[in-house]
């Protein structure tokens, strides 16, 4: 099976997504079909022994859509960059823009005519209560004659898509927004033509005076406002990949042959050197090989701080160097730089559906085929009931005033857009805060969360060792013991050692000259340093010099996963440094932050149990569960599963992704291997725990934002049809003008839309 995402154009609402999405599933060959009308996207698997993308396209497009089939690069001959320029990729907001730039203009040309018909429909009703003097008969008749001219641009140019929404579906049965708005104002329209073209044949029948021109233009014209209104609003909801898109440098400079040459970036190939100048953006991934820098890594990690950066340590596109130039190695070029990962894992979540959107799916591909029958039957119903009490022609009149209320009152409309603009939104704002969300359904699981289960290394510790204390037992300064200690240490290759020296390192504390160094297997080194012969290792080396230690202590700091390193002379010890992997300064608080929430945090490692419970209680964690292997990580997120737990594992190893796939939510740390990336659901950048709280605050926030969405499409529509169809005309008197009907209509799409764009900005 082959699946692929492709753009659609000529989607107008949510039930064209529901009419394209059967007629996939209907063809042959496709084992599935997605179609989001947020995205104007459809993600389809089909055999391509079967179907193709062509043919696809074919089966919709006598519907009036089409795909956007991408063709090959090497097909054309063009490189990559051409290739996306061609297709339109670089301006597919461009293009957008435009169709935004037509709507206003027709929406705009309407208004004028709208606003006209609203003060003549105001004048014809309170002339009629006696508010203000009638019409003179002379105004009546030009205004008969004007209104007509009027209706007929509105309906035949700006109502354009709705009449074609109409003829579709007298053609192939196929009904959507479109055509309810089509058929409701096309007869209004024809009625009122017909009463204006046989005035005199009909006026012994029916009232004559009344006609329904003003309904079609104002109804349109609230319509087509609302629609121009939503299509800006949707613009601002994607605009996260657009800025993402942006920090893509275009230009690379690189050494090829000896030579600087400045290419494109999609042309720098793995292994080439590139020069980065300062304040120039990183182009592709690599690792420094040349001089050091500061490079500002917001984009990736949400940190305001720009990071040092020096020979050995991993750059990534999209950052910016903000003061030295250095030369770096490119490792990952085009797609596969973390830039391109993280756009892609964006498109495809804001592309992607949460479970709670089948509800309004279902919903809305029943509720225009049902809408349509309600609208016949309640006009029916008037001219068999109502002509009895009011006669024919005031029947015949509300009973038009229902028909075309109920088709526009009830679009679908706000209820297809309820979850994907919250969603779009929501993973747009994950992204600039270093958040990376895979799917809607991983979103919509996170909010029911209780309990959060965390690996050690790598997510509530940094990792790697880092020396943690000095106890200066002699009368030299800590200064001096440590230029000693990484004197000897920068002739080792122990993990402790690089501890050791990159502390040395930090604090600016300069190597001295070493003379005859010696590694002393199993228990440390030894060497000559300003004419004094020095040790440094474990308590074995001490035990050899046959030099006291209080090992009690020693023993109770060894128990909690720290590990000492002695410095001695032949006469005496020194000092004892305290080497382990270090707490994250972030993880206290983000744990503390997890219980406000209500949510339970157990920690899972492999490491002994003494230096886990040390560190939970540290940093606050509810239970410990050490020594563990991987397998037992995936059997305890089963047994809290097992208990009724909704668990989300965030984790940064390989012995980590068994668990991540297990659990509800699987959060990978950004800091990790790829395989742990590839299993989460959500990627936390730069490592950073306290994300994982703002990721749980932006998944409750979302998913309040598709409920409220949800309740304001609902509550038009329930509301409404009722009102329009003239239940209430009996007891009250009370019957929806049309007008009313195509204005709350198009007011709970904007609503809609207004209410998730809110969630930009909420704060996490």
């Amino acid at each position: 099976m082959h699946t692929q995402t492709y753009k659609i154009k000529g989607m107008h609402c949510a039930s064209c997504a529901g009419i394209i999405e059967k007629t996939f599933k209907k063809t042959e060959g496709v084992e599935s079909s997605q179609v989001n009308y947020g995205t104007e996207t459809a993600k389809v698997s089909f055999d391509p022994a079967k179907t193709n993308p062509q043919h696809l396209s074919q089966k919709i497009e006598k519907l009036g859509y089409s795909l956007v089939i991408p063709e090959t690069a090497n097909e054309m001959g063009m490189s990559a960059n051409e290739h996306a320029a061609h297709l339109g990729f670089n301006q597919s907001k461009k293009e957008k823009l435009a169709e935004i730039k037509d709507m206003k203009s027709k929406v705009f040309s309407v208004i004028p005519l709208a606003i006209f018909s609203i003060f003549v429909m105001g004048w014809d009703i309170l002339g009629q209560f006696g508010f203000v003097p009638e019409m003179s008969r002379t105004l009546y008749e030009f205004f008969h004659h004007l209104l007509p001219i009027f209706a007929t641009y509105t309906l035949f140019v700006v109502g354009k898509p709705y009449l074609l929404g109409m003829v579709r579906f007298f053609r192939f049965g196929k009904a959507n927004m479109d055509t309810l708005i089509g058929i409701g104002t096309f007869v209004a329209f024809l009625f009122s033509f017909i009463v204006t073209a046989f005035e005199e044949s009909l006026a012994p029948y029916i009232n004559v005076e009344q006609n329904y021109y003003d309904v079609t233009i104002i109804v349109i014209t609230f319509i087509a406002l609302g629609k121009y209104l939503e299509a800006r609003a949707k613009v601002k909801t994607g605009d996260a990949i657009e800025k993402l898109v942006g920090l893509q440098a275009k230009t690379a400079l690189v050494i090829r042959d000896g030579k600087e040459q400045e290419i494109a970036s999609s042309d720098v190939r793995r292994g080439d050197l590139v020069i980065v100048k300062p304040g120039s953006k990183i182009p592709v991934d690599g690792m420094i090989t040349e001089g050091s820098s500061y490079v500002d890594e917001s984009m990736v990690t949400g940190e305001p701080m720009p990071a040092e950066k020096n020979i050995g340590d991993t750059v990534v596109a999209g950052t910016i160097n903000t003061n030295s130039a250095f030369t770096f190695q490119a490792t990952k070029v085009g797609s596969e730089t973390l830039l391109a990962h993280i756009i892609k894992m964006v498109e495809e979540a804001q592309g992607s559906r949460a479970p709670i959107q089948a509800l309004a799916d279902k919903i809305s591909a029943v509720f225009v085929p049902v809408v349509l029958v309600l609208a016949f039957i309640t006009l029916g119903a008037w001219l068999l009931l109502g002509s009895g009490p009011l006669g024919f022609s005031q029947a015949l009149s509300y009973g038009l005033t229902s028909f075309v209320g109920i088709l526009i009152i009830a679009c679908p409309c706000a209820l297809g857009l309820a979850t994907p603009t919250a969603i779009i939104v929501g993973v747009g704002k994950g992204a600039k805060e270093g958040i990376l969300i895979k799917d809607a359904a991983t979103l919509e699981k996170l909010h029911k969360v209780d309990t959060v289960v965390v690996d050690k290394t790598g997510t509530i510790t940094r990792g790697k060792p880092e020396l943690t204390s000095i106890q200066n037992h002699s009368k030299l300064s800590d200064e001096k013991v440590l230029a000693i200690l990484a004197t000897l240490e920068s002739k080792s290759e122990h993990p402790i050692a690089h501890a050791v020296i990159e502390h040395a390192k930090a604090k600016s504390i300069s190597l001295l000259s070493i003379e005859k160094s010696e590694i002393i297997k199993g228990k440390g080194i030894k060497g000559h340093i300003e004419g004094v012969e020095y040790f440094a290792g474990n308590t074995k080396l001490i035990s050899d010099l046959k030099l006291s230690l209080d090992t009690q202590k020693l023993e109770a700091e060894t128990k909690e996963g720290k590990t000492p390193v002695v410095l001695a002379s032949k006469s005496e010890v020194i000092a004892i440094v305290m080497v382990s992997d270090a707490i994250k300064p972030e993880a206290v608080e983000a744990v503390k932050n997890l219980h406000k929430l209500g949510i339970k945090v157990v920690m899972l490692t492999g490491d002994n149990k003494y230096t886990a419970q040390a560190i939970a209680k540290e940093v606050g964690i509810d239970d410990v569960v050490a020594e563990v292997l991987p397998e037992d990580k995936l059997n305890k997120i089963k047994e809290l599963q097992a208990a009724g737990h909704i668990v989300a594992m965030a984790g940064d190893g390989v012995n980590d992704a068994p668990a991540l796939a297990q659990a509800d939510v699987g959060i990978a740390m950004g800091t990790g291997t790829d395989v742990a990336i590839e299993t989460a659901g959500i990627t936390l950048l730069n490592g950073d725990i306290s994300k994982l709280v703002k990721a749980i605050k932006l998944s409750r926030l979302t998913m309040r934002g598709i409920k409220q969405n949800l309740f304001w499409a609902f509550i038009y529509n329930v509301v409404g049809i009722p009102l329009a169809a003239g239940l209430f005309f009996p007891f009250f008197g009370w019957l929806l003008n049309p007008v009313f009907a195509g204005l709350a209509m198009a007011f709970s799409s904007v609503s809609v839309v207004g209410n998730s764009l809110r969630l930009k900005a909420k704060k996490l």
